[in-house]
C-alpha cells in the first residue's frame, strides 16, 4: 500500500489549475514565491523565517496541484471517508499505528470523526499540525498530512500520506507532496521536513524517489506500527533545497 508512517488562514478562491500552473512557472523564472497565496516573499532566510507566526495570514485552506485539491477534511466528509476507509480496509491497517481498543473509529462513527476533525482544527489554529484532505476531480481520495511542526531553532515537521488504492499509481500522492512542501516552506517558513517509511514499503518509497529526497539513514524500532515497532527509513528536505528546486517541482507537479 502507499503510506508513509511519520503521521502522527484564509480561504482563497479557487485559480484554474493549467492557469496556476503556468503563473507559478512565470514566477519561479523571477525567483519570486511560487505559493497558491501567490505573494512575492523574500529568499528564505532564518532571520526571515524566526519572524513568520506560527498560522501566518493569508496561508490558503486550499492548496493546490495541477490535478489535486487540498483542504481540511470538515464533518460533512464523513461518508466520503467512510466509504474509502472500508473499502481499502486491511490495505491501509497494516501500515498504520493501532487503533486504541477504547477509542471509536472515525471510519464508522460520524462522531469519532467529528471530534477528529475539531482535534485537527485546534491543532491547525495553534499551528502544531496541518491535516488536509487530498481531492481528485473534487472526489476524496486520500490525506496529507504536516505534523509535528516544531518552531524554535529546528523549524521542522513531518510529512505523512495515504491514498485510496483505486487512485494508487498516479502520481496523485507525489504531487500532493509537493503541493505540501511548497506550503510548509513558502507560507509557514519552515526550515526542514521529513518523511519517515518502513523500509518494505515500495510504493511509498516510491513518492520520495520521484521528489528527489535525501535518503538520511535508517532509525531502527522507530514507530510501533500495527503493533510492531518497525525500522524506519528516513528522507529529509530543508528550504535550502526548495529554493533550489522549486522551479523543478513547479514544471513537473504545480
Amino acid at each position: 500500500m502507499l503510506s508513509a508512517s511519520c503521521h502522527h488562514a484564509t480561504t482563497s478562491p479557487r485559480p484554474h489549475h493549467r492557469e496556476h500552473a503556468q503563473s507559478a512557472r512565470r514566477r519561479c523564472g523571477r525567483g519570486a514565491s511560487i505559493s497558491g497565496s501567490q505573494r512575492v516573499k523574500p529568499t528564505v532566510t532564518s532571520r526571515t523565517r524566526a519572524a513568520h507566526p506560527a498560522t501566518p495570514a493569508g496561508a490558503a485552506l486550499r492548496l493546490y496541484g495541477r490535478r489535486v485539491m487540498l483542504r481540511p477534511l470538515i464533518t460533512p466528509d464523513f461518508t466520503a471517508f467512510s466509504e474509502v476507509r472500508r473499502r481499502n480496509g486491511r490495505w491501509l491497517t497494516d501500515w498504520e499505528p493501532l487503533r486504541p481498543a477504547a477509542s471509536a473509529d472515525p471510519a464508522e462513527n460520524a462522531d469519532a470523526f467529528a471530534r477528529r476533525c475539531e482535534v485537527r482544527e485546534r491543532e491547525r489554529s495553534s499551528g502544531n499540525a496541518y491535516s488536509f484532505g487530498i481531492f481528485v476531480d473534487s472526489i476524496f481520495a486520500g490525506e496529507v498530512n504536516l505534523n509535528g511542526v516544531t518552531r524554535g531553532s529546528m523549524q521542522s515537521a513531518t510529512i505523512g500520506y495515504w491514498i485510496d488504492r483505486a487512485k494508487a499509481g498516479h502520481g496523485y500522492v507525489p504531487e500532493s507532496v509537493a503541493v505540501l512542501t511548497r506550503f510548509a516552506f513558502e507560507e509557514l517558513r519552515l526550515h526542514r521536513l521529513e518523511i519517515c517509511i518502513i523500509p518494505r514499503n515500495d510504493n511509498s518509497l516510491r513518492v520520495v524517489e520521484k521528489l528527489g529526497w535525501r535518503h538520511e539513514g535508517r532509525a531502527e524500532r522507530f514507530l510501533e506500527i500495527n503493533g510492531i515497532w518497525e525500522d524506519h527509513d528516513r528522507f529529509g528536505f530543508t528550504a535550502e533545497e526548495w529554493e533550489e528546486r522549486a522551479g523543478e517541482y513547479s514544471r513537473a507537479w504545480l
